[in-house]
């Protein structure tokens, strides 16, 4: 019974471990300055997190080709704590990365970030799963 008791505690710690960080899943961006918006899939590259660009939608809402699918929008991106998360960010349309602040609470995301002094606000993503 004791070997149990070590083993299901073991368990625990390994799962407790291995917890996704909050910010892993998929994200619909706000739209860009062009009205294009798309679905970012945050997952672990390395010790960091990046999101890639899955599926991409225009103006009116209608799911659009895009040259930046696969691409990561988010990149050497690292916790630093209380929900707030710096990187890289990717704004397809102006084809800047950016050094990025990322913001979340609850199910919402702030996106911002500047680059040459020039910085920009990247609206509020909204976590679908």
């Amino acid at each position: 019974m004791k070997r149990l008791a070590i083993a299901v505690c073991a368990l625990i710690g390994m799962a407790g471990g291995a917890m996704a960080d909050p910010l892993q899943g998929t994200w619909r961006t706000a739209p860009d300055d062009n009205g294009n918006s798309g679905l970012v899939q945050v997952a672990p590259c390395g010790a960091q997190l990046c999101g890639q660009l899955v599926k991409a939608y225009g103006p009116g809402g209608a799911e659009i080709a895009s040259p930046n699918l696969g691409r990561n929008i988010i990149s050497e991106t690292i916790s630093v704590g209380g929900g707030e998360y710096r990187g890289k960010v990717f704004a397809p349309d102006t084809g800047k990365t950016y050094n990025s602040k990322l913001v979340m609470t609850g199910n919402r995301l702030s996106v911002s970030g500047c680059v040459l002094g020039f910085c920009r606000e990247g609206g509020v993503w909204q976590k679908l799963q």
